[in-house]
């Protein structure tokens, strides 16, 4: 099955911003985004905007793994941005506990392209380019995973046509109806 390609112009920080709310709208469980990009193209500030749509959180502290190489964060499902920068190996992968942070969350990697085969096929790759004073995300992948993503760009898509572009999105648990039962 071949991938399927997305693209979304990211003018400006709030864009970015926007693109992390409606991924995070969309991830489930054993989801991998993996962020592809040059130095400075953005990954980290897509990967904050995320993680503080994931945690509710606008104000978090989300610091780049540069160093540590993954960084973890309690929200509805666990956060876990691994930076594979400074990896020599992608065996390496087994040490900072990719599987086991798979099995009880979602993954987003940064420098996935040192992580060989060990992303699963199902991984949404996000690559970000500069393109004139902002930068173009191209979104591909294949699956459960993609699928979410594209619907929940499609909400963004319905939402600017409506007039309300740069509204926040959050995730709702519940049933907002007004039945009883």
């Amino acid at each position: 099955m071949a991938s399927v390609v997305l693209e979304r112009f990211l003018a400006d920080e709030a864009a970015t911003a926007r693109l992390g709310e409606d991924l995070a709208m969309s991830l489930r469980p054993g989801d991998v985004l993996a962020l592809k990009g040059d130095l400075g193209a953005g990954k980290s500030s897509l990967a904050r905007a995320l993680i503080r749509a994931m945690t509710d959180d606008s104000g978090l502290d989300v610091p780049s793994p540069t160093f540590t190489l993954v960084q973890s964060y309690e929200a509805r499902i666990p956060v876990h941005h691994f930076d594979l920068y400074r990896l020599s190996s992608a065996s390496e992968l087994d040490e900072l506990g990719f599987d086991e942070a798979l099995a009880q969350g979602a993954a987003l990697v940064e420098w996935p392209e040192r992580a060989e085969d060990y992303l699963p096929e199902t991984s949404v790759l996000i690559e970000l380019v500069h393109q004139d004073d902002g930068r173009l995300a191209r979104l591909s992948g294949q699956g459960a995973a993609f699928e979410r993503a594209a619907r929940s760009l499609a909400m963004r898509d319905f939402l600017e046509r409506a007039g309300w572009g740069e509204a926040q999105r959050r995730y709702f648990i519940g049933d907002a109806s007004a039945r009883s039962y």
